[in-house]
């Protein structure tokens, strides 16, 4: 049998020929394609300004940069994420602090996130995770009784929506990200959205080296970062946002197909659905396992099997280097351990043909 993959990007004739028109042009880095590319995605989420970066993670950092975190500073963060959502305060030197989560949505629950609130306390981080919308309106409405930042890390939620508003458009500043596992891939890439003019000039300054805009090539009016995006990159990016549409519909009816498959599976969760405030862009499929060992089990069958899988997500604090400096143990955040402990990426990307998950929904209620 042939192996299934984890992930893979989407990519067709359109992308290649605007990157070729990119190479031809010999503009390879602050052209056209990064603008019209910031233009068109501003546009899709009904965003006023948008500034291509270079990830996901420069993204974030670039906004705990604009919000003045600092030494000192706490930021509340969700536990069950990528390691970029604390990382990118950490950069500034900042502490972290975890609110656990909800775990039927896996977001952060908002009652955590007030108790979790100190004098300290200078922002919260915000994560839509796997693509499902967090509870934006509760925790701005705790940042704003507190006088916090918050910042969105919607890096894997392109194309969501929440309350029936494209994710990126409700005025709070968030960053996509463009990794070839993600909706929409530039290869490496992301960026940052924003609906305020201000930041959306320090952000631009931040990116390309502290440079004024507009300025000199060797004129620097504040400490900045190399966290630009090539057009090569933003060709990619351009292509790929004129058919966001079908790689959306694509992935919607892979999970559709998942959730057919695997639904009558006997303990299985399968992710959270769509409700009246919450429309999910699919990133990935993680299923939750009736406990460790059903887990373990699986995916030993998927590595007989030549089949592809991530153990989505291991909880931020329980990291090797967050243990070794902060003191984080287990007991923390109970419900992004445990479900840190049950999670399972599947098989999961636009192309992914019906026979593949098939096979894949065979082996996984077998090894159960």
């Amino acid at each position: 049998m042939e192996s299934v993959p984890l992930s893979g990007p989407y990519l067709g004739e359109r992308e290649e020929e605007l990157v070729i028109d990119v190479l031809r042009s010999g503009r390879l880095s602050l052209g056209p394609a990064v603008d019209r590319f910031e233009e068109l995605v501003a546009e899709r989420v009904g965003a006023p300004y948008a500034a291509a970066v270079s990830s996901g993670t420069t993204g974030l950092h670039l906004l705990c940069v604009a919000a003045g975190i600092g030494p000192g500073d706490e930021v509340i963060t969700s536990p069950y994420s990528f390691a970029a959502s604390a990382n990118c305060f950490l950069y500034e030197g900042a502490t972290p602090v975890f609110a656990d989560i909800d775990p039927r949505t896996l977001n952060l629950d908002p009652a955590a996130v007030e108790a979790a609130v100190t004098e300290r306390t200078k922002a919260i981080v915000a994560v839509d995770i796997y693509g499902y919308p967090c509870e934006l309106d509760e925790l701005r409405a705790i940042a704003d009784r507190h006088g916090l930042a918050l910042i969105d890390d919607a890096c894997e939620a392109l194309g969501a929506e929440y309350r029936g508003a494209p994710v990126g458009s409700s005025g709070t500043s968030c960053v996509f990200a463009f990794y070839p596992n993600k909706q929409l891939t530039t290869g490496e890439g992301g960026m940052v959205i924003t609906h305020s003019e201000e930041e959306w000039h320090l952000v631009r300054s931040l990116r390309n080296q502290g440079r004024p805009e507009p300025g000199g090539w060797l004129e620097h009016v504040r400490l900045g970062f190399n966290y630009r995006l090539s057009d090569i990159a933003a060709a990619l990016g351009i292509g790929q946002v004129e058919r966001l549409d079908e790689i959306l519909a694509r992935r919607s009816e892979a999970a559709g197909r998942y959730e057919d498959l695997l639904g009558a599976v006997d303990g299985l969760e399968l992710p959270a659905g769509d409700d009246a405030d919450h429309r999910r862009s699919w990133f990935v499929y993680v299923v939750l396992f009736p406990e460790h060992a059903a887990r373990e089990r699986t995916i030993a069958a998927f590595d007989r099997e030549g089949i592809g899988y991530n153990r989505y997500l291991p909880s931020i604090h329980l990291q090797p280097y967050m243990r070794e400096r902060f003191g984080f143990e287990e007991g923390l955040c109970p419900a992004a351990e445990d479900v840190s402990a049950r999670s399972l990426a599947l098989p999961f990307f636009t192309g992914i043909e019906p026979a593949a998950q098939e096979r894949v929904a065979e082996v996984l209620d077998s090894a159960l």
